[in-house]
């Protein structure tokens, strides 16, 4: 085990390390400080590709007068599922904060935790930010939102081969989402929902032998499931199994505080361009955990078409019950999920032109 943790660490120590902040500072009366808190480990891959990328990039813009302070694994008290009301209460000035660990609050974002919603977390994100400027707002009236993003495509690691929808029966499983936990069930696991903080001990004490992350999740904790599971199981095709989704979010006061020059660089660095990075940040740390979990002999395991096939079969009813609870919310169902299946088709040719340009461009 301590072998298998050293090259995660290795690899992410070596494709995330950067130099230190440049930034000038400023007279400490004209500096102005604004706390994020979140809950992933400082040295996770995201905290630093991401979260902290952000951060930089923000106070670089701001040429020193405003610095962004990093409290990460929930250092500033509480627990995952407060860090929405930490921003919206002003005990902190920013959260980085998982949707789906509050049930219920923001019914239109769940369009994206539906099965089979997912493409790269690049271009899933930017097809969610797009989404919810659209969908969303109303639900995240009490905050200032930086943007929307989502992870990578997840997989079912486990304890066994999981090849075909019939090997599900009798999992014991830690869902990622509502509806895939939904999905699981009803084809025969039994599903125990908890913080991604805490499937580790629960995988070590055996209250369940699988769970459902993306690959990102070997280099954004500190004990990584591929300690335990050797066994990955991946849809087939252009999208993936299912995507959580994230918000970064402001306190309002804090945000109409800022001088308008800084509110303005915070403008710049929010929307799109925040969820790309967000995005991109998310597919890098895939790369990592894929390669770290598959250097010591992990077995993967892709759904040929038919299978894949046969588990988006198998998901509709969960859909449908999607679609039910959200009429009854008084959201027009039909009309959230066509908008994000063409959000998403958009963001895939998008995202094909992008990477044949860069391949175009390192050939020559």
């Amino acid at each position: 085990m301590m072998k298998r943790r050293a090259i995660l660490l290795a690899l992410a120590a070596l494709a995330v390390r950067q130099p230190a902040s440049a930034e000038t500072p400023g007279p400490a009366s004209g500096v102005t400080t604004l706390r994020l808190h979140q809950m992933l480990p400082a040295d996770a891959a995201f905290t630093r590709l991401g979260l902290q990328a952000w951060a930089r990039a923000v106070e670089q813009d701001a040429g020193g007068r405003l610095r962004i302070e990093i409290h990460s694994g929930m250092e500033l008290g509480g627990k995952p599922a407060d860090l929405y009301d930490q921003a919206r209460d002003g005990t902190v000035d920013l959260s980085w904060v998982v949707l789906g660990y509050t049930p219920g609050r923001f019914p239109a974002t769940t369009t994206f935790e539906l099965p089979f919603m997912v493409r790269s977390a690049r271009a899933t994100s930017q097809a969610f930010q797009s989404f919810c400027t659209l969908y969303c707002a109303s639900a995240f009236g009490d905050v200032h939102v930086i943007a929307w993003h989502t992870h990578g495509p997840a997989l079912i690691h486990a304890s066994r081969p999981i090849a075909s929808l019939d090997d599900l029966r009798g999992l014991r499983l830690r869902p990622g989402s509502a509806a895939i936990g939904q999905f699981l069930a009803a084809a025969g696991a039994t599903t125990l929902a908890m913080p991604a903080t805490q499937v580790y001990e629960a995988l070590r004490s055996g209250q369940i032998d699988a769970t459902t992350i993306p690959w990102s999740s070997e280099v954004n904790t500190s004990k990584p499931a591929s300690d335990i599971l050797h066994f990955h199981t991946a849809a087939g095709g252009p999208r993936g199994l299912y995507t959580q989704t994230f918000a970064l979010v402001m306190n309002q006061a804090a945000y109409r505080r800022l001088p308008a020059p800084l509110r303005a660089v915070i403008d710049r660095h929010s929307g799109l361009a925040a969820a790309r990075l967000f995005g991109q940040a998310m597919d890098e740390s895939d790369r990592l955990g894929r390669t770290a979990a598959l250097a010591h002999g992990d077995r993967l395991i892709t759904l040929g078409p038919a299978e894949t096939a046969r588990w988006r079969q198998a998901a509709q009813p969960v859909i449908a019950a999607w679609r039910t609870a959200m009429q009854a919310r008084g959201l027009e169902a039909g009309r959230l999920l066509a908008r994000a299946n063409a959000l998403l088709d958009r963001a895939g040719r998008n995202e094909a032109r992008h990477n044949e340009a860069q391949h175009n461009e390192s050939g020559r």
